[in-house]
């Protein structure tokens, strides 16, 4: 990955719309674009990498698969299009971090609060399987948002896929031996060194909750946990901060100072 440094999020969201590192899954969203699907044949396809969306100063971050073919690559937004948006974003806003339930376009007024939306990788894969050598070549931008968005303590990762990218993305995969790494089900809660919650679920596709392996029952109730976690996080960080010191002031993320706990932050190749 080349190009300017990903210095803040607008950099990495436009490094993404032009990446062109994965050829089998660019020629595919081009296609689907071209073909369309016979219900949006009025539509202008995005047809490009689906870049992040949400709030920089979010403590919630949500990660998923990919892209839908004719969801957020038609659309241009995460989780923007389809059923399993329908379900995301319902529940976000349920649990206060989104202002509007719906989300059917990049301009229908959805605005996150509190909380971003990405996914392990950024095109619509075939079939909904990126292979392991489109997701490497994903993760820089997955790390990039993570390491940029500085305030974010819970994270909702969707599906195991998304789970062990995130853990790949921020480090613990190598920091933690192997029999220590959190494991993916479905509402599974771990609490990580650095003080992290991650919450695991299982995604809201289709072939998930119309056959009940996951309700809405189970799907609202993880959206609640975030909510209490992330209020938790606040709370605590109310208490255990005193007035940092010039030194603390200073430091920046991934610095000793700053980073006690913390895994080595794997860098983006920028």
């Amino acid at each position: 990955m080349g190009g300017a440094p990903l210095t803040t999020l607008d950099a990495v969201s436009r490094a993404v719309v032009t990446c062109q590192l994965c050829p089998r899954l660019r020629a595919h969203c081009a296609r689907v674009a071209r073909e369309k699907k016979r219900e949006f044949r009025d539509w202008e396809y995005w047809g490009k990498p689906v870049p992040g969306f949400g709030d920089p100063r979010a403590r919630l971050v949500v990660v998923g698969l990919a892209p839908a073919a004719h969801g957020a690559n038609r659309t241009g937004r995460m989780f923007t299009g389809d059923s399993s948006g329908r379900w995301l974003y319902a529940a976000l806003h349920a649990s206060g971090f989104a202002n509007q339930a719906s989300s059917e376009s990049r301009d229908d007024g959805l605005r996150l609060r509190d909380c971003y939306v990405t996914a392990a990788a950024r095109c619509a894969p075939p079939a909904n399987k990126p292979a392991p050598v489109e997701l490497e070549r994903c993760r820089p931008y997955l790390i990039a948002e993570l390491r940029l968005l500085e305030r974010a303590r819970v994270v909702v990762v969707l599906g195991r896929i998304a789970h062990d990218a995130w853990l790949r993305a921020a480090g613990w995969w190598t920091a933690l031996p192997p029999n220590q790494r959190p494991r993916f089900a479905h509402a599974a809660t771990t609490r990580l060194p650095d003080g992290t919650t991650l919450i695991a679920s299982y995604h809201p596709s289709r072939q998930n909750t119309n056959t009940g392996r996951l309700t809405r029952a189970m799907w609202l109730s993880v959206f609640r946990r975030a909510r209490s976690a992330v209020r938790r996080s606040a709370g605590a960080a109310a208490r255990a901060a005193p007035a940092p010191s010039r030194s603390a002031r200073s430091a920046r993320p991934g610095d000793p100072a700053s980073s006690r706990g913390a895994p080595p932050r794997p860098r983006s190749r920028s």
